[in-house]
Order: structure tokens, then sequence, then C-alpha cells
């Protein structure tokens, strides 16, 4: 689908003030994700307009698949639906969740849930029971991509051989242990660099 045509789960950046904006990583869960997910609280806007609307939060699924030593990295090729971010090292699987999954929020963070499912499968082919946990949350104002977008972090815990690659648009896709993939650090998309800083809370 076409950024033109298409659709995207947003909240309104009113709603994050009143329940206290942070910079970076929150590992409160608990305190956001309820109201976030709250049908009144939420709606779908053209993404078009939303990219360059700070008025409005996407909500963008973040997953990082681990076996608990090693974690999956990737390099977002030039087909990935954001181009700011083409040739940035990444540890985290999602992206927006579109109107097409707007029966999915009948029912809270189960239905979530199956959005985030959805996303991660259209890139990889996972072995086992999806059952990936909410453990953070990212919010990044310090760029231009960051102010218009709100990461829930999730991790799935997948050995290497439980996981292949589906789409095109992410490359060089592999497990690397944590200590090697900490050198890669700086050539990596921000919320990846702000998983990497938080590791104890992701990984605990």
């Amino acid at each position: 689908m076409s950024i033109a045509a298409e659709n995207v789960l947003v909240f309104p950046r009113s709603l994050f003030e009143q329940l206290g904006v942070f910079q970076g990583f929150s590992a409160d869960v608990d305190r956001y994700l309820p109201k976030i997910l709250d049908k009144k609280n939420n709606s779908f806007q053209p993404r078009a307009r939303a990219e360059t609307d700070p008025a409005f939060k996407q909500i963008i699924p973040y997953v990082v698949i681990t076996d608990g030593k090693s974690i999956l990295h990737y390099v977002r090729g030039k087909k990935a639906g954001e181009q700011r971010l083409v040739a940035k090292g990444s540890i985290g699987i999602g992206g927006h969740i579109n109107d097409e999954d707007h029966t999915f929020f009948a029912d809270g963070l189960q239905a979530f849930q199956a959005a985030v499912k959805r996303e991660v499968c259209e890139e990889l082919s996972i072995q086992g029971a999806f059952d990936a946990r909410p453990v953070g949350l990212i919010n990044d104002d310090s760029t231009e991509v960051g102010r218009v977008h709100f990461g829930i972090v999730h991790v799935l815990f997948r050995t290497p051989e439980q996981v292949k690659k589906n789409e095109q648009v992410i490359t060089q896709v592999g497990f690397i242990p944590i200590e090697q993939l900490k050198t890669k650090r700086e050539r990596m998309e921000s919320w990846s660099q702000l998983c990497l800083d938080n590791l104890d809370a992701l990984l605990k």
C-alpha cells in the first residue's frame, strides 16, 4: 500500500502530555499502553499527513527478537516504507498499524497483539507460538522521524533456526552476539540504540 493511500493508527500528543512526556526509553508500559490503546483515545489518520503533523503520534510496534545471548539485526533496504531510515541498522521489527486492522481494537491489548504479529510476520517467518510481550516504550523527539512516532517495544524469544526472512525490504539479517552488536550501535537507527542502551529492562 502506498503512503498516499494508507491510514495509520495515531493518538494525540495531548494525551501523551497528560500521561507524562518522556524522552528516550520508558519501561512503564502499564501507565501508557492501556490509555493509548483505548479506542476513545486513538484514531486512523492519513499517513501522508501524520508523517508531518507532530500533534499526533503514530503507534509503532517494535519487536526485538533474541535468544538471550544474541539479537536479530538487519539493515533496512531501499524498498523500506520509511525512506528516512534506509541503510540504517536495526534490531526492531514492526511497522504502522493501518485501518485494515481496525477490527482488532475491539478487545484491547490482546487484539493489538494480533496486529503486532501480522506486522512481524510480513517480514519474517517465525516458528512456534507468537508470544511477544510489551516491555517498554520509545519516544524520541530529537529527530524528524521520532517526533511523529511512538514505539511500543516487544521482546520475542527465539533461536536463530526458528527465524527466517520473508521480505526484501530488510537485508543482512542475522543473529549477532550482544557484545558484538554494541560495536555497531552508532550505525543503527535511534530506536535501536535506545533498545541497546536498555537491554536490562528488555531482557529481564
